[in-house]
């Protein structure tokens, strides 16, 4: 048996850039003094969801990784906690400018670095105007604790990328996450199908999933969001084991099975039966042929 514990968080975010790092901090501390060995906390939680608006002046909160004092800051915590962090930040390079995650070991060395590789564009999410696709490709990084895949909000919503994730030997799957209200239809409601489709991630893969998404609502130039928090831990057959509700920041942990849950993925033989060859539709743009109805 070996087991890991993990913690998906949430909190809401204001323009005190500060106060939005200790409050990410104090929710660490609190996983940390739960058990939690790997803690997942939200998608850019340094500062509010700029992407809402198009403005120039937020490319100026672009950092780069190196002499990042997020990142120190973080670092220094996972060391002196033990603790394993996925951080997500806004990347300058001379790449151009990505939305990231770096993964910080429970030594304090950055393991990994990830770049989000699918950018949405809608209303009051406008991140192609903000962001690069990534150009990293899809990553699982060993951590003291467990191998991880980690997308990135938008990405949560795309099976191929937790397939290629568990396919490259994720034991969990983790997405940081600012999703909530849309502006341009104030009816609709997408948690119930956000959250599905990541227990869908989790069934098809046999790999458990942790999300981690802010609460609040947020004031745009235009509008606002309300984010709806949801955060959650599922198992590795999509059953939620522990969430959050819509509005109230705070922490979830819970402890995994390592070893039970290989041995039921060995069992159910999903990839042992896989057959890659049937395959080449999923690497093809889409054709007008495909979009069409299938007569009778």
């Amino acid at each position: 048996m070996k087991n890991v514990t993990v913690a998906a968080t949430q909190m809401s975010c204001s323009w005190d850039l500060k106060d939005n790092i200790n409050k990410a901090e104090k929710l660490v501390r609190e996983a940390a003094s739960k058990g939690a060995h790997i803690i997942l906390l939200q998608e850019l939680f340094e500062a509010p969801y700029f992407c809402q608006d198009i403005d120039e002046k937020y490319k100026d909160l672009a950092q780069p990784v190196q002499d990042n004092k997020l990142i120190s800051h973080f670092q220094l915590i996972a060391k002196e906690l033990e603790v394993v962090l996925p951080i997500s930040f806004y990347e300058r390079s001379e790449a151009g400018l990505f939305n990231s995650v770096v993964i910080i070991d429970a030594d304090g060395s950055i393991q990994n670095h990830y770049r989000k590789t699918h950018i949405p564009d809608s209303p009051g999410y406008y991140e192609d105007h903000y962001f690069a696709p990534g150009d990293t490709g899809f990553l699982v990084t060993q951590t003291r604790y467990a191998k991880i895949g980690v997308g990135i909000c938008w990405d949560q919503w795309f099976p191929e990328a937790a397939r290629a994730m568990a396919l490259m030997g994720a034991q969990l799957l983790m997405y940081p996450t600012a999703i909530g209200s849309e502006p341009s239809d104030p009816e609709l409601d997408s948690r119930d199908h956000w959250q599905r489709v990541m227990l869908g991630h989790a069934g098809a893969n046999l790999v458990p999933v942790v999300a981690s998404n802010r609460i609040g609502v947020e004031q745009g130039a235009n509008g606002s969001i309300k984010f709806y928090g949801s955060s959650f831990i599922s198992n590795e057959f999509g059953g939620i084991e522990q969430k959050s509700d819509r509005e109230t920041a705070g922490v979830l942990v819970s402890t995994i099975d390592l070893d039970a849950v290989a041995e039921n993925r060995r069992q159910w033989g999903v990839f042992h039966t896989r057959q890659p060859h049937q395959y080449g539709i999923l690497t093809e743009a889409i054709k007008p042929e495909h979009q069409k109805p299938v007569s009778a």
